[in-house]
């Protein structure tokens, strides 16, 4: 269960989650010089995630490559992935692990948002368009982001129901 405080306008019985990356009230406790050190760090966390991710989706690319004019079958496949492995990360963030902080941007921010690519999502539909390929490219438009969805819904439902059975 996430990191529950009681908010600020509320008494302690009304409690909301808070991130658990950061809880902004102790952020303004901790002054300035101690946010711009947190700051640095995770920063770094998400550079190196980041770095980690777009290798894997380099090499991902290069294995399994879309010839001009295909289904871009490989950038579907990347984003449905990162997504399904976002809806995961999600309910064990909040739900397992919610006091490792780096854990997040690490994994979430670092390695998924390198990992998946929607700018080339958004290419592949650019060339798809001007090589006269304008129902495939529609369908691709559709199919991503529906699939995304989909893929962050199922991934987070049946790891809160694995989680939850696991607790009980």
């Amino acid at each position: 269960m996430p990191d529950q405080h009681p908010t600020e306008d509320t008494d302690a019985a009304a409690l909301e989650p808070i991130d658990p990356d950061i809880d902004l009230r102790q952020a303004r406790r901790q002054g300035l010089n101690r946010r711009r050190r947190d700051d640095t760090s995770v920063l770094a966390t998400i550079a190196a995630g980041g770095a980690a991710g777009a290798a894997a989706r380099y090499l991902i690319g290069q294995t399994w490559p879309t010839p001009a004019g295909a289904f871009p079958i490989g950038t579907l496949a990347i984003n449905v992935l990162g997504c399904a492995l976002i809806g995961v990360l999600m309910v064990l963030i909040t739900e397992v692990w919610s006091r490792q902080r780096l854990l997040r941007p690490f994994l979430g921010t670092g390695v998924l948002g390198g990992f998946t690519t929607f700018s080339t999502y958004t290419v592949d539909i650019q060339r798809l368009v001007s090589g006269a390929h304008a129902g495939t490219a529609l369908f691709y438009l559709a199919l991503t982001p529906i699939g995304a969805l989909l893929a962050v819904w199922v991934t987070a439902t049946a790891t809160r129901r694995l989680v939850n059975w696991r607790i009980q």
